[in-house]
C-alpha cells in the first residue's frame, strides 16, 4: 500500500500544537545560554561567548499586526560616530520578538543593532521589509538615537521556522530585498511542506549568501519542519554561495539559539568583515566542516551561474 503525503490539515495541526506549546513562555531563548550550550570548536565557543559591548534597549510602536518594534543596540551607538550593521530578525510562529531577550542581546553585543517585531505571521517577509524600513527611517531622522548610525552596507537577517520562511522571502521577493548583504535561515519550513501551508517560498531566488541551520533532535524537526531530504533539495536549490548544517540531539525549538555562536559568526565575516570568524567557513580547514557536535554539514562559497 502506498503511503499518502500529509494533507494541509495534518501540517495546520502540527504546527496549532507547537504554537499551544511555546505561546505561554515569556522567553524561548534560556538566559544563560551563552555559558550552557555545548560547543566544538574555538570558533564557535568564541562566538558564543558575549561580545565585548555593553547593550541598550528600546520599543517602539509599530502598526498592526506587528505591534512594536524591539531593537537592541550597543550602548555606544549613542556617542559613537561609527555607524552599526544591522540584523532584522523574524520571528517563528507564535513566538513574538519580545520572547528572544537573550538571543537579540547576545548578537548586539558583538556590534550589531538588531531589530525584530511581534508579527505573528511573519512568513511573507512583509513585516521583516517594513521593519528594515523603520530602522532605515530611524537613520534619516536627526531625533531618533539611531540618527547616522546605521550601515546601509552591512544589513543582514535571521529568522527561525515561520520565520525562516520569512527570510527566504524577505532577501527574494520584497521592496527592500535588495539591501540585503547575508542571511540565516533556522530550521525554516521546508518547501514542499510551506507550500502545502500556503506559505511559500522559491530557495532559487536567492542571491546573497546564507547559512541554514537545523537540528536532528526530534520528529517534529526531521519529519515535518525540515526532513534531511528536504533541506538538500532547498540546498541545491541555492545558486549563491551557501553552507548547511545540522546540529546534533538538538531539537526544533533548540535550533534557535543552539549554533548562535556559528550564526555570529557567520554576521561577524560577512558584515564586520571579522577574519577570525570567517575561517569557521573559509580556508583550507572549515571548522564548522569538521565540528564533531554537527552532522550533514555542507559548504559551498562559490556563486553559481
Amino acid at each position: 500500500m502506498k503511503s499518502r503525503a500529509p494533507s494541509l490539515r495534518f501540517f495546520a495541526s502540527i504546527f496549532a500544537i507547537l504554537v499551544a506549546l511555546i505561546v505561554g513562555c515569556d522567553q524561548f531563548v534560556p538566559s544563560d545560554y551563552e555559558t550552557t550550550v555545548a560547543t566544538g570548536g574555538e570558533i564557535e565557543e568564541t562566538y558564543l561567548s558575549r561580545g565585548q559591548y555593553e547593550v541598550d534597549y528600546l520599543e517602539f510602536d509599530a502598526p498592526e499586526p506587528m505591534k512594536k518594534y524591539v531593537v537592541y543596540f550597543p550602548s555606544v551607538l549613542k556617542d559613537s560616530a561609527k555607524k552599526f550593521p544591522v540584523v532584522v530578525f523574524v520571528n517563528g510562529t507564535g513566538v513574538l520578538a519580545s520572547k528572544y531577550p537573550a538571543l537579540f542581546n547576545h548578537l548586539a553585543s558583538w556590534g550589531f543593532v538588531v531589530i525584530g517585531n511581534e508579527d505573528p505571521g511573519t512568513w511573507s517577509g512583509k513585516s521583516a521589509d517594513q521593519t528594515l524600513g523603520f530602522i532605515l527611517d530611524e537613520n534619516e531622522r536627526e531625533e531618533s538615537v539611531f540618527f547616522d548610525k546605521i550601515n546601509r552596507d552591512a544589513i543582514g537577517i535571521s529568522g527561525h521556522s515561520q520565520g525562516g520562511v520569512g527570510v527566504f522571502n524577505a532577501i527574494t521577493i520584497n521592496e527592500r530585498s535588495s539591501l540585503y548583504k547575508t542571511a540565516v535561515a533556522l530550521s525554516p519550513t521546508n518547501e514542499t511542506g510551506a507550500a502545502k501551508l500556503r506559505i511559500p517560498y522559491d530557495s532559487s531566488k536567492v542571491a546573497i549568501p546564507i547559512l541554514i541551520v537545523a537540528g536532528d533532535g526530534d520528529a517534529f524537526e526531521t519529519k515535518f519542519v525540515i526532513p534531511l531530504e528536504e533541506l538538500k533539495k532547498t540546498y541545491a536549490r541555492i545558486a549563491a554561495p551557501k553552507a548547511a548544517m545540522r546540529k546534533k540531539g538538538r531539537g526544533h525549538g533548540q535550533t534557535l539559539y543552539s549554533a548562535d555562536g556559528y550564526v555570529t559568526a557567520w554576521f561577524m565575516a560577512r558584515l564586520q568583515n571579522d577574519e577570525r570568524a570567517a575561517k569557521a567557513f573559509e580556508g583550507g580547514s572549515p571548522e564548522a566542516l569538521d565540528n564533531s557536535l554537527y552532522r550533514d554539514q555542507w559548504l559551498d562559497l562559490e556563486v553559481r551561474q
